[in-house]
C-alpha cells in the first residue's frame, strides 16, 4: 500500500518540525522544492541504461551544507589560478574576490572535480554557493564560481537574477538534497522533492532546460535522450513501494511518487544519481550489499517519468495555491558604457541594483546597449505583441530612459522618456530581434552613491510556466 499524500499524513517529530526557510528546511513553503503537484501527466521518454547502475548516496559530486553563525570570521574568496578573477554568475563578470560574512571553519568541499560546497548563512538569509572550491599553495580559498540565493527564497533562478547556485540548472547544490538530519528521522518520506543528475543518453539533445530551471550544461546538445535539466521526474501512482525491501531506498521511493525530483545537473555514465548530503551515512543494506537493491534501483529507472503538466500544486503546508508567478524580466547587470561624467557604474548583485558614484562636480550618464538587460531565459523571453509594464526604482537624482529600435536599428519603436523614482510606463514589444538601449544618468553630482533598479512585467497574468495549472503539455 503507497504511503499518504502529504495532505493525508500530518507532519510530526523529527526533520518535519523545522520552519521553512531555514537551513535544516531551505526555501519557501511554496518553492517547487517544498511543493507537490497533483493532477500528473506523465511523459513516455524511459532512461536508458548505461555504463553504471543507478545510484542513491553521498560521493565526491554531491556537496554538504555548512552553517555560519554569528562567531564565525569574514572570509575572502578568490578566483582560481589562470583566471582573471572569481566568475561571478549572476553579474557576468570578472571580480577580483568576493567576501563571505560568515565563514564556518568546518567548511570541506567536495571531492570531485566539481568541489560544490553551500554555506548558509541564516543572519543574513543567503546561501552563498561555489564551484571548484579549494585552498591554494598560499592557503587562500579559491572557486571558479560563486552564485547566492535567498534562504527563504524560490530555490530557483528567476529571469532577472537567473544564475542562483553552482549546479547546472542554476541552483545551490544543497536543493533537493537529501540531508544528514532527515535520513533517520522516522518519517515515511522526504517532505521536498529531491536533486537528481543523468547521464549524456537521459538528458534532452533538443531542449537544453525548462522551468523552473535557468540554465543548463554549455555542452547540453552533446546529449543524446529526452529529457532537459529543470524537468521533473516522478513515479507513477501504480508503482508499488512495498516490493521493495531496503528501508532507505523505499524512504527515497515514497518520495518519488509524492514530491519527484528534479534534474539539476548532468553525470558520466550513470542512468540516474539522486544526491544525498555528504557525512550522512546513508547507507542501503548493511552489513553487505544486498542484490535486491540493484534490481529496484533498475525497478525505478525504468518506471520514473517526466511530469508533462500537472493540475494544481499543494504548498510545504498543505494548502493548495496557485503557482503561476510575476517573475521580474529585466536586470541591471551591465556592461554599462559611460557617456557623460566622471563617474563610474557597478553592477551590485546583492541589491540587484546598479550602482553609480561621482564626485561633487557634476552628474554622470551610462548606457546599456546589447540587449543583454532583458531576459535570456527560455522561458521568459520578451514575446512580440505582448504588453508589458516598466517600473523604476532609484535614488534621488538618477533617472532612466528606454529605447526600442527596429531591427536595423534605426527607427526608433518606443521611448519611455526619462523616468523617475517609482514612475511606470506601459510598452509592446515589437519583436524578437529588436535593439534596445537603457540610459541611466545621475543628475546631481553630490558625490554619493546612488542606486537604480528597474522591473518589468508582463500587464496581463504571466503564464510561463509549463508546470502551472491547467497547463499544455510539453512535446
Amino acid at each position: 500500500m503507497a504511503c499518504k499524500t502529504q495532505a493525508e499524513q500530518p507532519e510530526t517529530g523529527g526533520s518535519a518540525a523545522a520552519g521553512f526557510g531555514t537551513f535544516e528546511r531551505p526555501f519557501s513553503a511554496q518553492s517547487y522544492w517544498n511543493s507537490r503537484p497533483t493532477g500528473v501527466e506523465l511523459g513516455d521518454f524511459q532512461i536508458p541504461d548505461s555504463t553504471y547502475r543507478p545510484l542513491v548516496g553521498e560521493g565526491p559530486y554531491s556537496t554538504t551544507a555548512f552553517l555560519a553563525d554569528e562567531n564565525d570570521s569574514p572570509q575572502q574568496v578568490f578566483g582560481i589560478a589562470g583566471k582573471p578573477g572569481l566568475w561571478e554568475l549572476d553579474g557576468e563578470q570578472f571580480i577580483p574576490n568576493v567576501t563571505i560574512p560568515r565563514w564556518p571553519s568546518e567548511t570541506i568541499p567536495a571531492r570531485g572535480s566539481d568541489g560544490h560546497a553551500d554555506i548558509v548563512d541564516p543572519i543574513d538569509g543567503v546561501i552563498h554557493s561555489f564551484l571548484n572550491l579549494k585552498k591554494d599553495q598560499e592557503g587562500r580559498w579559491t572557486a571558479s564560481m560563486y552564485a547566492w540565493t535567498r534562504l527563504d527564497g524560490r530555490g530557483w533562478g528567476d529571469p532577472s537574477h537567473y544564475y542562483q547556485g553552482a549546479r547546472a540548472a542554476a541552483v545551490p547544490p544543497m536543493a533537493g538534497l537529501v540531508r544528514r538530519h532527515e535520513v533517520n528521522d522516522g518519517q515515511p518520506l522526504y517532505r521536498h522533492a529531491l536533486a537528481m543528475s543523468l547521464t549524456y543518453n537521459g538528458l534532452s539533445s533538443e531542449t537544453g532546460y525548462v522551468f523552473p530551471a535557468t540554465s543548463a550544461d554549455r555542452t547540453w546538445k552533446e546529449n543524446t535522450g529526452g529529457i532537459p535539466e529543470g524537468a521533473l521526474l516522478m513515479l507513477p501512482e501504480e508503482f508499488d513501494t512495498n516490493l521493495i525491501n531496503d528501508p532507505g531506498l523505499r524512504k527515497i521511493a515514497e518520495t518519488l511518487k509524492v514530491y519527484g525530483a528534479y534534474v539539476v545537473d548532468r553525470n558520466h555514465g550513470t542512468p540516474f544519481y539522486i544526491y544525498v548530503e555528504n557525512g550522512s551515512k546513508f547507507e542501503f543494506q548493511k552489513p553487505k550489499w544486498d542484490a535486491s537493491v540493484t534490481k529496484d534501483l533498475k525497478r525505478i529507472q525504468k518506471a520514473l517519468r517526466q511530469v508533462v503538466a500537472v493540475q494544481g500544486w499543494v504548498d510545504g503546508h498543505g494548502k493548495e495555491f496557485d503557482a503561476v508567478e510575476n517573475l521580474n524580466l529585466i536586470s541591471m547587470r551591465g556592461p554599462w558604457v559611460k557617456t557623460e561624467g566622471s563617474g563610474e557604474a557597478r553592477y551590485d548583485t546583492w541589491t540587484q541594483s546598479m550602482v553609480i558614484t561621482d564626485d561633487a562636480s557634476a552628474g554622470s550618464e551610462f548606457q546599456h546597449r546589447n540587449n543583454r538587460s532583458f531576459s535570456a531565459v527560455d522561458w521568459a523571453r520578451m514575446k512580440a505583441g505582448k504588453s508589458y509594464a516598466l517600473q523604476f526604482k532609484a535614488s534621488e537624482g538618477i533617472q532612466m530612459e528606454l529605447k526600442i529600435f527596429g531591427t536595423k536599428g534605426k527607427r526608433m519603436l518606443f521611448n519611455s522618456h526619462w523616468l523617475n523614482n517609482g514612475d511606470s510606463v506601459k510598452f509592446t514589444w515589437p519583436g524578437e530581434h529588436t535593439r534596445t538601449v537603457i540610459t541611466v544618468r545621475k543628475t546631481a553630482g553630490d558625490g554619493k552613491e546612488g542606486r537604480a533598479r528597474a522591473l518589468v512585467y508582463p500587464e496581463e497574468e504571466f503564464v510561463a510556466n509549463p508546470l502551472s495549472k491547467m497547463a499544455s503539455k510539453l512535446n
